[in-house]
């Protein structure tokens, strides 16, 4: 992957939420992820792209549920699913905005970044999976995720590529 355009990508951050950040994760801990994610979203926002920040909301909305970062100017959108895609608008805003290549980033890889990645590649979007930027509750099923399952419907890039190719 030698570029990401900026007038036809987005970047994609799924369920930064306080109570997920602080779950045991690995290879990489939330703050690990959200410390690139922010990156991420720092090099899009100065590339005119936009961002979505999905949140997940559950009957019980237990404490915690807070994102872990004002997320500005971003689109918001809350999932009642493990997916951002199921009735949340998130296909016809990316559509209205011209979009084609979504970026990935999130908590956890294997639940909500990956059901929400495999959702985009059935809608037709191009799908970018930032390995750096997301992390699982087990190690086998982020490696699964990032090394046989995102290479099939899509690229896979660490945030220092991604944020070059965004350049």
């Amino acid at each position: 992957m030698t570029e990401i355009d900026p007038a036809t990508s987005a970047l994609v951050l799924i369920d930064l939420q306080a109570r997920i950040v602080a779950l045991p994760t690995t290879p990489y801990t939330g703050e690990e992820v959200v410390a690139n994610a922010l990156r991420l979203r720092d090099a899009f926002h100065k590339a005119g792209a936009p961002v979505v920040v999905v949140r997940v909301s559950r009957p019980d909305n237990p404490p915690g549920n807070e994102l872990v970062f004002e997320p500005e100017d971003d689109k918001v959108v809350t999932k009642y699913t493990i997916g951002g895609f199921a009735g949340t608008g998130l296909d016809e805003y990316l559509r209205g905005a011209g979009i084609r290549t979504l970026v990935f980033g999130g908590i956890a890889t294997e639940f909500g970044v990956e059901s929400t990645l495999r959702a985009a590649s059935d809608h037709g979007y191009n799908t970018v999976a930032v390995s750096d930027a997301m992390t699982a509750l087990s190690a086998i099923s982020h490696e699964n995720a990032i090394t046989k399952i995102f290479p099939r419907l899509g690229t896979v890039v660490t945030t220092d590529e991604a944020v070059a190719a965004l350049a």
